[in-house]
């Protein structure tokens, strides 16, 4: 498909992957050109073909006075004209090769015929002669002459068709050719391969494109030999090789392959060799993936050992490699080897050795499928100046979650209608993450405003217009009010950021179809969001702190408000949801993230934090002032979990407070803690264990703002979370309404003074009553203009009073007026344990 410089597209082969009437070639080529790649030429190869006729050898018999002639009397169905034809209506040929015979179908020259081989250059005619006094009209022709192959030692032997066929038809050489420039498709590696190429010409035509199932679900189900090839691969170098898939072949026939095989890979460029090297040019010339065959044998063989084995590895010192173009070299210390246990087999990603090469006589191969580090093969083949098909694609980038289904697809070709096996198991060795392979994409979705993408290509598309350009290519689109979320498919391995979601509209919608028009903009300043700015700050405060922050979907499945406690009557329910799992709006976002603990943990993340931003629904408040729509609640949650097997001490609750009161502090705020002795009916307090939580205010305010604490032992069975796991969720316009009503206030000019404070109290009064009392006494007698902060130092309880527990405070207090005296701060706190001795019976210690 790629020589040279450009990119050869068959309009036949990728017609076999669409479902819809291409244009006319003319407006092909000017839709592949605007949006796709510039177009070089356009080669009108059925004119090459356009005279061929599949005719059948009727009779064969040795001409006089010749060594290797034959007189041939061919049946073409009467289908050509102006030669001259017996009783029967046979044509009379003369022919020297040594395989013609009675029976067999060949493809028949006509007199008047330009030999294809010669089309374009030096056009040879053809037309009736004698040759040793016997008339011969045209030719029968080999593979050579059809340009074909490189075989002339004797004719084609055709097989498919009727005598009078038309051969181009027959084989689609009735094709048009497309030369891309191949420097467009720099970052796209998916269309260096017909099936790439098919699914850009659907999407810039506006329709759907639907990948073969066998690309996007590959069946492992493939018959497996009773007689197993042991077969070990090693991956040592896993940053240059993310993912190294390999499987044993027995039972093979080596031998030419079948004439549509041959024709297809010669109309994009490629020579046939025999059946089993033809199956892997033919799944690399559609997918745009190489792979390469090993002798079994032969690998097995270098080793001496009864098992094959491949290693992805640097090359040793003073080791050399003959590779299939005969040339040896000395392979530059950094390039990707593939060896047995004692002997380089390949240069990887460039070219394979010479050693271990598939002839005739082979009868098992290891079929080898890997993707290579892209900058990696490009300095080896550059080094030893080795240009392959498979260096061409390569170089690009190729996705390592294509590699299963095209090792797949060739193994099926391979032993379809034959005696071949599979012989050993799919190997794969890969360094790709978990989660990659899970998600099934290199990259995690995106979220992108429709606003984002018309303000930066000056269209007026609506978000449901963007999905539809975006899922003609087959990427996942979710299209909300004014933003979607965008999953790539996993051969997309250059779309990394939103401008990459952006310039993927606009070039498969067509960049002609802008307006003409000036763009209008705007001298007034921008107005500031606050509340957004606010949410990039709490964003900002707990990715510092390591919380990772999520976005889940607005909707959630049944079972999961049931999971949790909440009550399904109280969510709006969809009447149309995208899918089963997608019926209620939630109620509260801790749900959401609790449903992702379980599966991070299972990857492998034994401890982490997540938090989301975002909005909740609920029956119970309807706007009454829009039309009875609900009520959006803007909520922040939280979620700190800890794999069981690290046996974290304490409670997670603190861990989880920690956090929150970070939080909080950043923002100037004081919160209070009190415990939830009856648990309201609210579904956001809901997940929690009501005696391991507790209700959150502002100290200053009362305001209530939230909850915080651990889960209760049927959440945590019904979602498999680990116990030590605790979160909070706040209402983000309650604590935006008292974070952002805090002004900016100047430093003192004058010392802070700080005093220690220790109190000796009931147990059963609790940290928090303790804590809020003595905020609140001293903020009242406290000196006017005056900042006060107050931090916990301690809370420790002595083993021979168990009755009561001492709590230390520091106490800060800072003047805006004046320098504070330390008896000033004395007699505070000595007023301050006077207030709190009548009001708990507390001693200061």
């Amino acid at each position: 498909m790629e020589r040279g410089s450009v990119v050869k597209v068959s309009v036949n082969w990728i017609k076999e992957y669409l479902d819809f009437e291409l244009p006319p070639t003319d407006e092909l080529v000017a839709c592949i050109g605007a949006q796709i790649g510039a177009v070089e030429a356009v080669i009108d190869l059925g004119a090459q073909y356009k005279d061929v006729l599949i005719a059948r050898v009727v009779s064969c018999e040795k001409l006089a006075d010749s060594d290797h002639l034959n007189v041939c009397w061919i049946d073409d169905g009467g289908k050509a004209s102006n030669v001259e034809r017996n009783d029967q209506g046979l044509v009379q040929v003369v022919c020297g090769a040594p395989n013609v015979r009675a029976g067999i179908l060949v493809a028949w020259l006509p007199p008047g015929t330009t030999v294809p081989s010669s089309f374009g250059k030096d056009p040879f005619v053809l037309e009736a002669r004698s040759l040793r006094g016997t008339l011969s009209n045209g030719m029968l022709a080999s593979p050579k002459e059809l340009a074909i192959g490189d075989g002339h030692e004797g004719i084609m032997e055709i097989d498919a068709g009727e005598p009078g066929a038309d051969f181009a038809k027959t084989y689609k050489l009735d094709d048009v050719i497309i030369d891309v420039e191949n420097k467009m498709f720099t970052h796209r590696p998916d269309c260096f391969g017909e099936l790439g190429v098919a699914r850009e010409v659907a999407a810039v035509l506006g329709q759907q494109f639907t990948s073969p199932d066998w690309y996007k679900n590959p069946s492992k189900e493939l018959p497996l030999s009773a007689d197993r090839l042991p077969l070990v691969i090693k991956n040592e170098l896993p940053e240059l090789v993310p993912r190294f898939m390999a499987v044993a072949i027995s039972g093979l026939k080596v031998q030419p392959s079948p004439i549509w095989l041959q024709t297809l890979l010669s109309r994009v460029g490629i020579r046939p060799i025999n059946n089993i090297v033809d199956v892997t040019n033919y799944m690399m010339m559609l997918t745009g993936q190489p792979l390469h065959a090993y002798d079994y044998d032969k690998v097995r063989a270098l080793d001496g050992t009864d098992t094959a084995t491949l290693i992805a590895r640097n090359p040793r010192d003073s080791e050399r490699l003959t590779l299939l173009n005969g040339k040896t070299i000395d392979p530059r210390k950094e390039a990707i080897m593939i060896a047995t246990e004692t002997t380089p087999v390949g240069l990887g990603g460039v070219m394979g050795g010479a050693e271990t090469e598939v002839t005739d006589a082979t009868v098992a191969i290891i079929l080898e499928c890997a993707t290579f580090d892209m900058y990696s093969i490009r300095r080896t083949s550059m080094a030893h100046g080795l240009f392959s098909d498979a260096v061409t694609r390569f170089n690009k980038g190729q996705s390592p979650l294509q590699n299963e289904a095209v090792l797949l697809k060739a193994a099926q070709e391979l032993l379809a209608g034959g005696t071949a096996q599979l012989a050993s198991d799919v190997l794969d060795s890969t360094s790709l993450p978990s989660e990659t392979l899970q998600r099934g994409s290199l990259h995690p979705p995106m979220s992108i405003e429709t606003a984002f993408i018309n303000a930066r290509l000056g269209f007026l598309l609506s978000g449901s217009e963007m999905a539809t350009v975006l899922a003609n290519a087959e990427f996942t689109v979710e299209s909300h009010d004014d933003w979607l979320q965008v999953s790539a498919p996993f051969w997309r391995t250059d779309i990394e950021l939103r401008e990459d979601i952006v310039e993927e509209v606009g070039r498969l919608h067509g960049f002609d179809k802008l307006p003409l028009q000036l763009p209008l903009r705007s001298v007034a300043p921008a107005t500031t969001n606050y509340l957004f700015n606010f949410k990039t700050a709490i964003r900002n405060q707990l990715s510092r702190g390591g919380a990772n922050e999520v976005l889940t979907y607005s909707f959630v499945h049944g079972k999961l408000l049931d999971n949790v406690g909440q009550n399904k009557d109280l969510a709006f329910k969809l009447n149309n949801a995208l899918s089963p799992e997608l019926q209620y709006y939630r109620l509260s976002l801790v749900p959401s993230l609790l449903n992702k603990v379980h599966a991070n943990v299972k990857s492998g993340y034994d401890e982490f934090a997540l938090f989301e931003l975002g909005k909740v629904h609920s029956l119970d408040y309807i706007d009454s002032d829009a039309d009875g729509l609900p009520q959006e609640f803007e909520k922040l949650a939280f979620v700190y979990a800890a794999n069981d097997k690290l046996k974290k001490s304490g409670a997670a609750y603190h861990m989880a407070k920690y956090y929150l009161e970070s939080l909080a502090s950043h923002f100037g705020l004081a919160l209070r803690f009190e415990p939830i002795t009856t648990m309201p009916d609210s579904s956001f307090v809901k997940p929690f264990d009501p005696e391991r939580c507790a209700a959150v205010s502002d100290v200053a305010s009362g305001e209530p703002l939230g909850i915080v604490g651990e889960f209760s032992a049927a959440v945590r069975k019904n979602l498999k979370l680990p116990v030590f796991s605790a979160g909070f969720e706040l209402d983000i316009e309650a604590l935006f309404g008292i974070a952002g009503s805090k002004g900016y206030r100047t430093l003192s000019k004058f010392p802070a003074t700080e005093q220690d404070i220790c109190f000796r109290i009931p147990n059963i009064l609790s940290y928090g009553e303790l804590q809020q009392a003595v905020f609140s006494d001293l903020s009242v007698i406290k000196p006017p203009n005056s900042l006060l902060q107050i931090s916990p130092l301690d809370i420790y309880q002595r083993q021979d009073d168990t009755d009561h527990k001492q709590i230390t405070f520091r106490l800060r207090l800072t003047s805006y007026e004046r320098t504070l005296t330390d008896k000033e701060v004395s007699n505070l706190v000595e007023q301050l344990a006077a207030s709190l001795a009548q009001k708990f019976d507390v001693a200061q210690v």
